[in-house]
């Protein structure tokens, strides 16, 4: 049973930076790692995913050059490095582990569906 906890949220100005981390225990090895964003009455969307090998990255278009996502398979531990946070980067963040890397190629998955395990999530609130 896999179990995945965040960590890193909070609260920040426009224009700063926060680093989320996702803390896996049990089997991560081999699979996307995720991360979603959900704001109040809004739908959760896909900000970034990752690859086993850290070789597939992807962004949503709207954090694209601004976050960075990277993982430490020894430490079975994902990362999201948000930098230039703004008000509307407001939500509770989550991180999720998606299906085999070697199911999608040099693509990531961008749906929750793809995504079996969620974490609780960590809550991140840009103030302008």
């Amino acid at each position: 049973q896999v179990q995945l906890v965040e960590s890193g949220g909070g609260l920040v100005q426009a224009g700063g930076s926060l680093r989320l981390s996702c803390a896996a225990s049990g089997d991560t090895r081999g699979y996307v790692m995720g991360w979603f964003r959900q704001a109040p009455g809004k739908q959760r969307e896909f900000v970034s995913a990752i690859s086993w090998s850290s070789v597939v990255t992807a962004y949503a278009d709207s954090v694209k050059g601004r976050f960075t996502i990277s993982r430490d398979n020894a430490k079975n531990t994902v990362y999201l490095q948000m930098d230039s946070l703004k008000p509307e980067d407001t939500a509770n963040y989550y991180c999720a582990r998606g299906g085999a890397s070697s199911r999608y190629g040099p693509w990531a998955p961008r749906v929750p569906d793809e995504y079996g395990v969620w974490g609780q999530g960590t809550q991140v609130t840009v103030s302008s």
